[in-house]
């Protein structure tokens, strides 16, 4: 096995850690980014606190994407909800079909500035992913597969989490991977409306004309993205591999 990858995401790591921990460290690295004596390092919130807050953000709303995506996966592969696939598929569409910053305008007036309508915006755009991929991995167990389950006397409820679902897990991973690292980048627009998180950083970098502050917060965001989708590949390639009974 390569230990090319493993260094890699040890380094990545490490970097990560550096960042937000010891920011001041890089000051001389992004110096030369800023102006008329601008400060290098962003200082107003703590870049702990705001990453800590930004993968909160991310991860609770994907994982109330997860949770009715999978649900209506398993609803609409059964035989009494098939009808309701295009019904379900419109409704998982509804995120890819707004961008999410016309999502934050539409529920600010609903529910207010702050998590709200950021959290409802990582919902919307993180269902399609998953229930695609749940859709089709509950799909995968071909005829003879469950012929051999009923032929065993399982139920239609234990050939769901003993047969299926074991066999559909990598490809809900892979949805579910895809959905976190879109989640980790569409949630720095959620600081426009008050959400803490590392948005903040870039649209005070922006909004000043300071560099410096949009590379730090661009590279704690593009370094988590690495970082999950290395551990989300790895968790899907492990269930992937054959079971030995």
């Amino acid at each position: 096995m390569s230990l090319a990858a493993p260094i890699a995401r040890t380094l990545a790591l490490a970097l990560l850690a550096a960042v937000v921990l010891t920011p001041q460290a890089f000051a001389p690295l992004l110096q030369p980014l800023v102006t008329n004596g601008a400060p290098a390092i962003y200082t107003q919130t703590s870049l702990l606190a705001l990453t800590v807050s930004h993968l909160e953000l991310v991860l609770a709303s994907i994982l109330a994407a997860f949770v009715v995506a999978t649900g209506l996966a398993i609803l609409v592969t059964r035989r009494f909800g098939a009808d309701f696939l295009p019904l379900s598929r419109s409704i998982v569409n509804v995120g890819q079909t707004f961008p999410p910053v016309a999502v934050l305008a539409l529920a600010v007036p609903a529910v207010g500035f702050g998590l709200a309508p950021t959290l409802f915006a990582l919902f919307l755009y993180g269902l399609l992913p998953i229930f695609e991929n749940a859709v089709a991995g509950l799909n995968a167990a071909g005829p003879p597969v469950m012929e051999a389950a009923r032929g065993v006397g399982l139920t239609p409820w234990q050939r769901l989490w003993r047969v299926e679902l074991p066999l559909a897990l990598p490809l809900i991973v892979s949805g579910l991977r895809l959905s976190v690292v879109v989640g980790l980048g569409t949630a720095t627009i959620g600081s426009t409306v008050g959400a803490p998180t590392l948005g903040e950083v870039i649209i005070a970098g922006l909004l000043s004309g300071n560099t410096a502050f949009v590379v730090q917060g661009a590279v704690i965001v593009g370094l988590l993205a690495v970082l999950v989708f290395d551990a989300l590949s790895l968790l899907e390639r492990r269930l992937a591999l054959p079971r030995r009974g």
